[in-house]
């Protein structure tokens, strides 16, 4: 139950209750507990075939990026990647998505939020500043390095992409006269 709650906690309470969960074959999703939550709450559960990793490839896409910037960031304090996680996330939900023109908060919210208020008046409390200095660095170099990442992803699909074929135009009364 502790999945269920979990859940509860961080998914559904913000977003609702989600029509299908894809997720691997962990223990904790293959479970008679969690079949029968989610048959309860009528959610489909689509488990992700065994060394298959394709077969949920939004996910690891984003668990791929998400790796990436993290051991970039995290390079020189790889005890405390943990803590840059959260930064990660809503560095990634901020940055627009070349499909869908929105960011992921533009899609779930329907609106971009404020991300933060950088050029607010400072506190006279020393660990507000401390706090506010320590995350200004982070978001920054979080969303710089994930700008990057895009980028060079983009320059890697372009360079395998071939242009167009050039095609004639013909009409329907000569094609059926090349066919007699």
């Amino acid at each position: 139950m502790q999945s269920a709650d979990a859940m509860f906690q961080h998914v559904f309470r913000n977003f609702g209750l989600p029509e299908d969960i894809v997720s691997d074959r962990g223990s904790q999703f293959t479970s008679r507990v969690w079949g029968s939550l989610c048959a309860r709450l009528g959610i489909g559960v689509s488990l992700s075939s065994g060394y298959h990793p394709q077969s949920n490839g939004q996910a690891e896409r984003l668990n791929q990026e998400i790796g990436r910037f993290l051991r970039s960031y995290c390079s020189r304090e790889q005890h405390q990647w943990s803590e840059f996680l959260p930064w990660a996330e809503y560095a990634q939900n901020s940055l627009i998505h070349s499909s869908t023109g929105l960011t992921p908060f533009q899609c779930i919210l329907g609106y971009r939020p404020t991300l933060f208020p950088w050029s607010g008046e400072p506190s006279d409390v020393p660990a507000v500043e401390e706090w506010y200095r320590l995350s200004q660095e982070v978001w920054e170099r979080a969303h710089v390095r994930l700008q990057r990442a895009v980028r060079r992803q983009r320059i890697q699909v372009d360079r395998r992409c071939r242009p167009y074929p050039s095609y004639q135009k013909y009409s329907l009364k000569s094609l059926c006269i090349a066919d007699r």
